[in-house]
């Protein structure tokens, strides 16, 4: 059976995998794939990626460039932009980007281009596995016609299959090998097959019904975090209006040891699952003909999070006879979240927009992030010196970093717009805080 022969490749750890995309989620999997003893080849049109691999060195936070260089001089793990390569391959993981469009619709033309290349060199007794965030749908409906126009028979000759990705950057406490895996297989046989490759490098793997299951579980995940986030943040401006501490209300109900889980307010959502994955949910079931009118209204509630914010500044400013035009704002961090610098979504690129745009000098301190070019003219970090804190109208907390002193950072500055409640701790000049 064509499926025992992957099968044995696969446990005797002599199937050559290929990474397809080589970001936050390719480059930590493939180096977990090359420890466990595989011959691992990243796929990536990112030439400085590319290059980065291959000198061992770590682009990702996550990823410590040591054992990463270790692996490539061991031959175990290299990277390059020929999609040639996947005719080598064995199993092949696709963990591509798949953002929105500007229209707020998806954009899964990356996924498109990944599954045309690997078409051109599919051959019998290949694994396939589709990991980028997509709608329900999408791995049946878009990657099996492409790859079933060859003549190959899907879970006869290769296997194609869903795995979610669960990636989250910064994150210390779980390693990939802890953190289980859903899958679901276009057939019994493709999930079976997928279930033998994860397994090499996870603890646990999590089958469900179909290719399609396996998507929903994915968006269901980050649709729920979206949702409770969307409550919390309405909840945060019902208590500026009852004047409570929205942090503290939350975490005196987080005691309750049943019923709760705690969320906590923010500037807006950011990163690369929870602002985007819900949109693909609702635009998937309104193609259906379903109105995902709870998953909608949470999603507009965080989106209007960094115009609540810009709305707050000019309040704080206006309590001290200032303007928001003309005033000066220094924007601490502009990460999506704190100990990473990653940027997507993050709501500090639309706040720094807003402010901007009512005639504010910005400037922004991120020990993740050196530069910022998704705002135009581009920022900088500057670096955090008691000159510049004490030349600001307004130090406007985005992104908590640990690194930064914020006992230090309240006693230097003017005033302090706390979006993270990062000053929990700070007794000395309580005054100058104003929390969202």
């Amino acid at each position: 059976m064509h499926q025992s022969q992957l099968a044995k490749k696969i446990e005797q750890k002599v199937a050559v995998t290929c990474v397809m995309g080589l970001g936050y989620v390719g480059l930590p999997e493939a180096v977990s794939f090359a420890r466990a003893g595989y011959r691992v080849i990243g796929v990536d049109i990112n030439s400085e990626r590319v290059n980065q691999v291959n000198a061992g060195s770590s682009y990702i936070p996550d990823v410590e460039a040591a054992p990463l260089a270790s692996l490539v001089r061991a031959g175990r793990l290299s990277a390059t932009r020929d999609f040639d390569v996947l005719r080598e391959a064995d199993c092949i993981c696709i963990c591509v980007p798949t953002p929105l469009r500007k229209t707020g619709d998806p954009d899964i033309s990356h996924v498109l281009a990944a599954v045309e290349a690997i078409r051109a060199s599919l051959h019998r007794e290949q694994l396939i596995i589709l990991e980028s965030t997509t709608y329900p749908g999408s791995t049946e409906e878009a990657a099996l016609p492409v790859l079933g126009s060859t003549g190959l028979k899907v879970g006869h000759d290769f296997y194609l299959a869903f795995s979610p990705e669960r990636i989250n950057p910064g994150d210390s406490r779980y390693s990939p090998a802890s953190i289980p895996r859903v899958i679901g297989g276009i057939t019994p046989r493709c999930r079976e097959m997928a279930m033998t490759f994860f397994r090499q490098v996870v603890d646990r793997v999590i089958p469900v019904s179909s290719a399609r299951a396996a998507e929903m579980v994915k968006l269901l995940e980050n649709s729920f975090r979206s949702v409770n986030i969307g409550l919390v943040n309405e909840l945060a401006l019902m208590c500026r209006n009852f004047d409570l501490d929205v942090w503290e209300i939350v975490d005196a109900a987080g005691t309750k040891p049943f019923g709760f889980m705690p969320f906590y307010p923010g500037p807006g959502l950011g990163g690369h699952c929870i602002p985007v994955d819900p949109v693909y949910l609702s635009w998937k079931a309104r193609a259906n003909g379903f109105e995902p009118r709870f998953i909608d209204l949470a999603t507009a509630v965080n989106a209007a999070m960094p115009g609540h914010v810009t709305a707050l500044i000019a309040e704080s400013l206006n309590r001290q006879r200032k303007s928001l035009n003309g005033s000066r704002i220094l924007v601490m961090g502009v990460a999506y979240k704190a100990n990473v610098g990653d940027t997507r979504e993050s709501p500090a690129v639309e706040i720094i927009r807003r402010l901007r745009g009512a005639g504010a000098t910005v400037t922004y301190h991120d020990p993740w992030v050196p530069e910022l070019s998704e705002v135009d003219p581009a920022l900088k970090s500057l670096p955090l010196t008691a000159k510049l804190v004490q030349g600001q109208d307004i130090v406007l907390i985005v992104t908590d970093h640990r690194s930064i002193d914020y006992g230090w950072l309240v006693r230097h500055a003017e005033l302090v717009v706390d979006t993270r409640n990062a000053t929990q701790g700070v007794r000395r000049g309580r005054h100058k805080v104003v929390k969202l």
